[in-house]
């Protein structure tokens, strides 16, 4: 018997990551992103030590079940009251480093879940 893996009909999927960069379908982005598998959109954050509650309004307003924080090429572990906006509506956050962050997001997107990937690269 052949397996073979499903991602669905998602409209945007993960094709190449390293901790710099992600390559979704054929486009190359090198800032931060916010990822589900049918949105995609910039996301105006630098780096960690940028992010406030307030970058976590605009992932919030998405309604996924699961967010996926990828911090890099380095884990770091946001604050809860960084997470406030994602913790009061009852959104699970799990926090770990970008190529991590990518390979669990397409899992998660194969499986039909409602998973959002809030990725950064610096």
């Amino acid at each position: 018997m052949k397996f073979q893996l499903d991602f669905g009909q998602a409209t945007y999927q993960i094709r190449r990551y390293d901790s710099q960069s992600v390559t979704i379908n054929d486009q190359i982005y090198t800032q931060s992103i916010i990822l589900m598998p049918e949105y995609l959109s910039e996301w105006a954050v630098k780096s960690f030590s940028a992010l406030e509650p307030s970058h976590f309004q605009r992932v919030r307003a998405l309604c996924p079940e699961v967010v996926l924080l990828g911090t890099g090429a380095k884990i770091y572990f946001p604050t809860p009251a960084l997470l406030t906006p994602l913790i009061d509506d009852g959104i699970g956050v799990e926090v770990m480093d970008t190529p991590a962050a990518c390979r669990t997001y397409m899992i998660l997107m194969a499986e039909g879940r409602k998973v959002a990937a809030a990725l950064l690269f610096e």
